[in-house]
Order: C-alpha cells, then structure tokens, then sequence
C-alpha cells in the first residue's frame, strides 16, 4: 500500500447565518490555489473544500478523502470553524496545519492540542517542506509542538516574486460562484504583498512583517492574458500606489490587446490628484475601484491617519462619477459616534452621488495597538464578531442597542436608494431587504 499524499486545503465558510456577503461576493481561494500549484509540482494530491461554494460538507469531504494532511486558512471571523475543523481532522489521525491572513498576527489563539503547525508568513513552499518532513528548526514563520510546549520560529519579509503561478482547477470549477458584484465570474489576481500606507483602525500594513514587496508588472499582464475570465479582481491591498508601475500596465495591457473589466483598492488622494490616468484607466476596462473614504469629517480621518482630507474624498468621487469608472465607498461608522454622525454619512453620501457604498462598524483589529486600547470596553471575545457588521466595544454616547438601530437604520437606507438606482439588480431584493428590516429589530446580526 502506498504512502497518503493526499492534501486537503480548507477555506471555511465565512457564517452560517444568512446575514452576511454570499452570493454578493465570493472570493476565489487563491491562497490555496498557489499551495495546490507547489503540493501537486512536489507530488502530492491536493483537493480544495470552500466553504464559500461547495454542497458537501467539510466532514462529508474529510471522511470521503482521508487526507494525510489538512491545511486551513482563514480570517479572524473564522476562528472558530478553523479550530473546528482542525480538531476533526486531527481526530481522523492527519497532521493538521493552520495559516491565512489571522494566523500571520494571532498565531498564540490558535495554539491547540490538536493543531501541529501554524503558519505565520506567505510562503507556500514552507508548507510543502513541513509535509515532506523538514525540521520546522530550519525553517521561518512557523510554530510548532515540542514536548508539551508551542515554540515559535519568527517569520521574514516573503517577495513575492517568488510566488508560482496560481493552478485555477478551483476556479474553473466553480466559475457559477466565484464573483464581485455583478461581475461573474470573477477571478484574483494579486500584485504585491503589504499596504505601504499606516492608517490606523487596519492591519494590513503589519503583514508580510511590514514590508511591501511587489511582482513585475510585466509578469502580472502576462497573467492576466492566460487567465480565462473576463473579470479580473486585483487584490493588493492598495494597486494604485506606483504611478509609474500603473503606467506600464496601462501601456502592457494595451499593447497585447487584452480586453477584460478590472475590480482593484486605490485611495482617494491617489484618484484625485490622477485625473487623466483615472481616464486611461477606465479605457482599458476598470470597473469598479474600492477607495477607503472611511470618514465624513476631517477629526476622524485624523484620527485614523490616512493622510489625506474630506476635500481629496470628494474630488475622488467626482474624478470617479465623471469618468464612469464605479466607486466602491468604504466608510467607518466609528465607536464615537452621535445619530448625528449617522445621519451625516447618510447625507454625504448622497450629496456626492456615491452609488456603492460599504459600512462597516469600527472593529479594533486583535493583537493591534488599538485592541490595546479598547479592551476593558469589549463586549464580546466572540472572534466571529469581528466581521465588521458587529459592535465588539461599547459606543461612547449611546447604548449597544441604540448604535446597532442607527447602524442598521442607515444600512437599509442605503440598500433602498441603491435598490431604486438599479445598482444591485443581479439581486434578490426581496431576500436582502427582509434580512436587513430582520437584524434591524435583533440589534445586532
């Protein structure tokens, strides 16, 4: 009988409530289609399971495969079915392993009997020498079991050039799925590692150990042209941050021809102050940018150090409006906050004719600066409720109870004048709109 070289790698599901983004936006795993690339190139047999998207259940997965490894990643939100399905998988007798963005910084909640690696870093190769048996010693970003006590291997900076390219088996399969919006199938594309911005309320710009690392613009057209799917969504944390890189890509993308629609992050002072290359932008096919503009007032883009005003956010969706590129606002409706304050992200928000808009309440990031100062005023340790849609610290000026009526209040204000704009038409209105008036009476999702 041969040895198991089979591999399960594990995207949870995000919620098993119906509150949440599915079926509005469902990401490809390309994390674990860049390890799917190096386990199958050293000869093992990786088979993917999505929460997102898949009709058997993990345990029915599990049971049917009999992997000798298991492999999951996901964000703080998804902890709990992390550590869950680690645990099964551990009980079935695989070595079980443990990565993503919430393992990169919160590593030591993860720390479990049943967990024997847990990933710190971007490196997939680091992965695959773990399962062909090297010393976790001789490795970085890594933290193991040594009798009865976990011991911790710092990570170091990863370059991304190093990255394979990504096997898509996942994507194609499920290209029904995978999408941003009304733009499906939609498929990722990641150009850099890090965000080279500090904005305070985030924790992007501590990854890959705070140091931005990005591909050969070169290489990512090249990329793009192989890919097949006509929506590309280009993940980086901030893509419009080179000016001259963008250029390149311009010019390369119109040099091959390639005629596709694009989704990337790019911040407001970028867009304002790039007009004519917004321009040049929407000429080669982007479709929607997704610009932080986190704040309706200037005290609290301070506050979150963006480095950047209310007037840089206005002239952004102006540029954006006129050129007919679609923005996606991002807002913050911050712990601080009076009704007053909602009622003006509200008013802003229609004032400046922004279609798309997010919301998302403020959540101090674990192990940040600002989970520091929030502690003695959490209400929950729940990682589930750090999805952004959760009060996890008492507001300042009003109760729970209140915050979560204004919130879902300017919420489903929002949605209704999106809904008469035909903005979100590939929609159940129906479905969405009873969810929100539901969670509008439960306080709280």
């Amino acid at each position: 009988m041969g040895e198991n070289r089979c591999f399960l790698l594990v995207h949870p599901e995000i919620s098993r409530t119906k509150y949440n983004f599915a079926g509005i936006i469902d990401n490809e795993p390309l994390e674990l289609e860049f390890l799917w690339t190096v386990l199958q190139n050293a000869g093992f047999a990786p088979h993917i399971w999505d929460g997102q998207v898949e009709t058997q259940s993990f345990a029915e997965r599990l049971a049917e495969l009999q992997p000798a490894f298991v492999y999951i990643c996901g964000r703080t939100r998804q902890e709990g079915f992390m550590l869950e399905y680690c645990k099964a998988a551990k009980e079935q007798g695989a070595v079980t392993m443990l990565g993503g963005l919430h393992a990169q910084h919160n590593f030591r909640r993860l720390m479990q009997p049943y967990v024997d690696y847990i990933f710190t870093g971007f490196d997939p190769d680091a992965v695959r020498q773990t399962a062909c048996g090297a010393s976790p010693e001789n490795l970085d970003g890594i933290c193991w079991q040594a009798g009865g006590e976990w011991v911790t291997r710092a990570g170091k900076p990863y370059d991304i050039r190093r990255l394979p390219r990504a096997d898509r088996t996942q994507f194609y399969a499920h290209t029904d799925r995978y999408r941003y919006l009304e733009l499906s199938p939609c498929a990722h594309v990641r150009t850099a590692y890090c965000c080279p911005y500090q904005c305070s309320f985030c924790s992007r710009n501590r990854l890959n150990c705070g140091v931005y690392t990005a591909r050969d613009i070169a290489d990512v057209v090249d990329e793009i042209a192989e890919i097949q799917c006509d929506n590309i969504y280009i993940i980086d944390d901030d893509f419009l941050f080179d000016e001259k890189r963008i250029r390149t890509f311009i010019r390369l993308v119109r040099e091959r021809g390639i005629k596709k629609r694009y989704v990337c992050y790019g911040r407001a002072d970028f867009v304002a102050s790039h007009a004519a290359l917004m321009r040049e932008l929407k000429e080669i096919g982007f479709y929607y940018i997704l610009t932080g503009l986190e704040a309706t007032d200037d005290a609290h883009l301070d506050r979150y150090n963006k480095k950047t005003d209310l007037a840089a956010n206005a002239e952004a969706v102006r540029i954006l409006n006129e050129t007919g590129i679609h923005i996606m606002g991002m807002f913050i409706v911050d712990l601080d906050f009076t009704a007053k304050d909602f009622r003006a992200v509200a008013k802003w928000i229609r004032r400046h004719h922004v279609r798309n808009a997010a919301i998302s309440i403020y959540t101090p990031e674990m192990s940040s600066p600002q989970f520091e100062e929030y502690r003695s005023r959490l209400i929950t340790e729940d990682p589930a409720h750090w999805d952004y849609l959760h009060v996890v610290a008492r507001p300042e000026h009003m109760s729970v109870k209140r915050y979560y009526m204004h919130y879902h209040l300017l919420v489903v204000r929002l949605f209704l004048r999106a809904w008469r704009q035909g903005v979100y038409d590939f929609l159940d209105y129906g479905f969405f709109i009873r969810s929100m008036l539901k969670n509008l009476f439960r306080f709280g999702g």
